[in-house]
């Protein structure tokens, strides 16, 4: 039930970083942690899911909660996950129809560098 957050800022891109097991007991920490986002002006999100161990329904509930609250405001919130196992869950659900995700972070602000966010592709597909 551990779950390590941070946050920071990367040119116009808010980077939560989360690690650990998101599930029904850490899940509201992670919801907290993007509406203190989204409160303090942040608009485009970049979650990096990279040393997430483990992720449950509640957790996918507080991701795309987090991604209508900041499409309300013209924003957007993208994954980084490289871990086969979180992916699997994200395609069970249809959810990576929803999100974009990609594998790196590297990745996630370089789509976002040169295009103004045009890339929807969905890329851990």
């Amino acid at each position: 039930m551990d779950l390590t957050l941070a946050t920071r800022t990367v040119g116009d891109r808010t980077v939560v970083e989360v690690g650990g097991e998101i599930d029904v007991y850490t899940a509201p920490q992670l919801r907290s942690q993007l509406n203190d986002a989204v409160a303090d002006g942040a608009r485009h999100i970049v979650v990096d899911m990279t040393g997430t161990d483990f992720l449950d329904s509640t957790g996918l509930g507080v991701l795309v909660g987090g991604l209508k609250r900041v499409r309300t405001m013209d924003g957007d919130l993208e994954l980084v996950c490289s871990s086969e196992k979180i992916l699997k869950v994200f395609r069970i659900t249809g959810l990576t129809k929803v999100f974009t995700i990609h594998s790196s972070l590297d990745e996630a602000l370089a789509s976002s560098a040169g295009d103004g966010r045009a890339d929807s592709g969905g890329s851990a597909g």
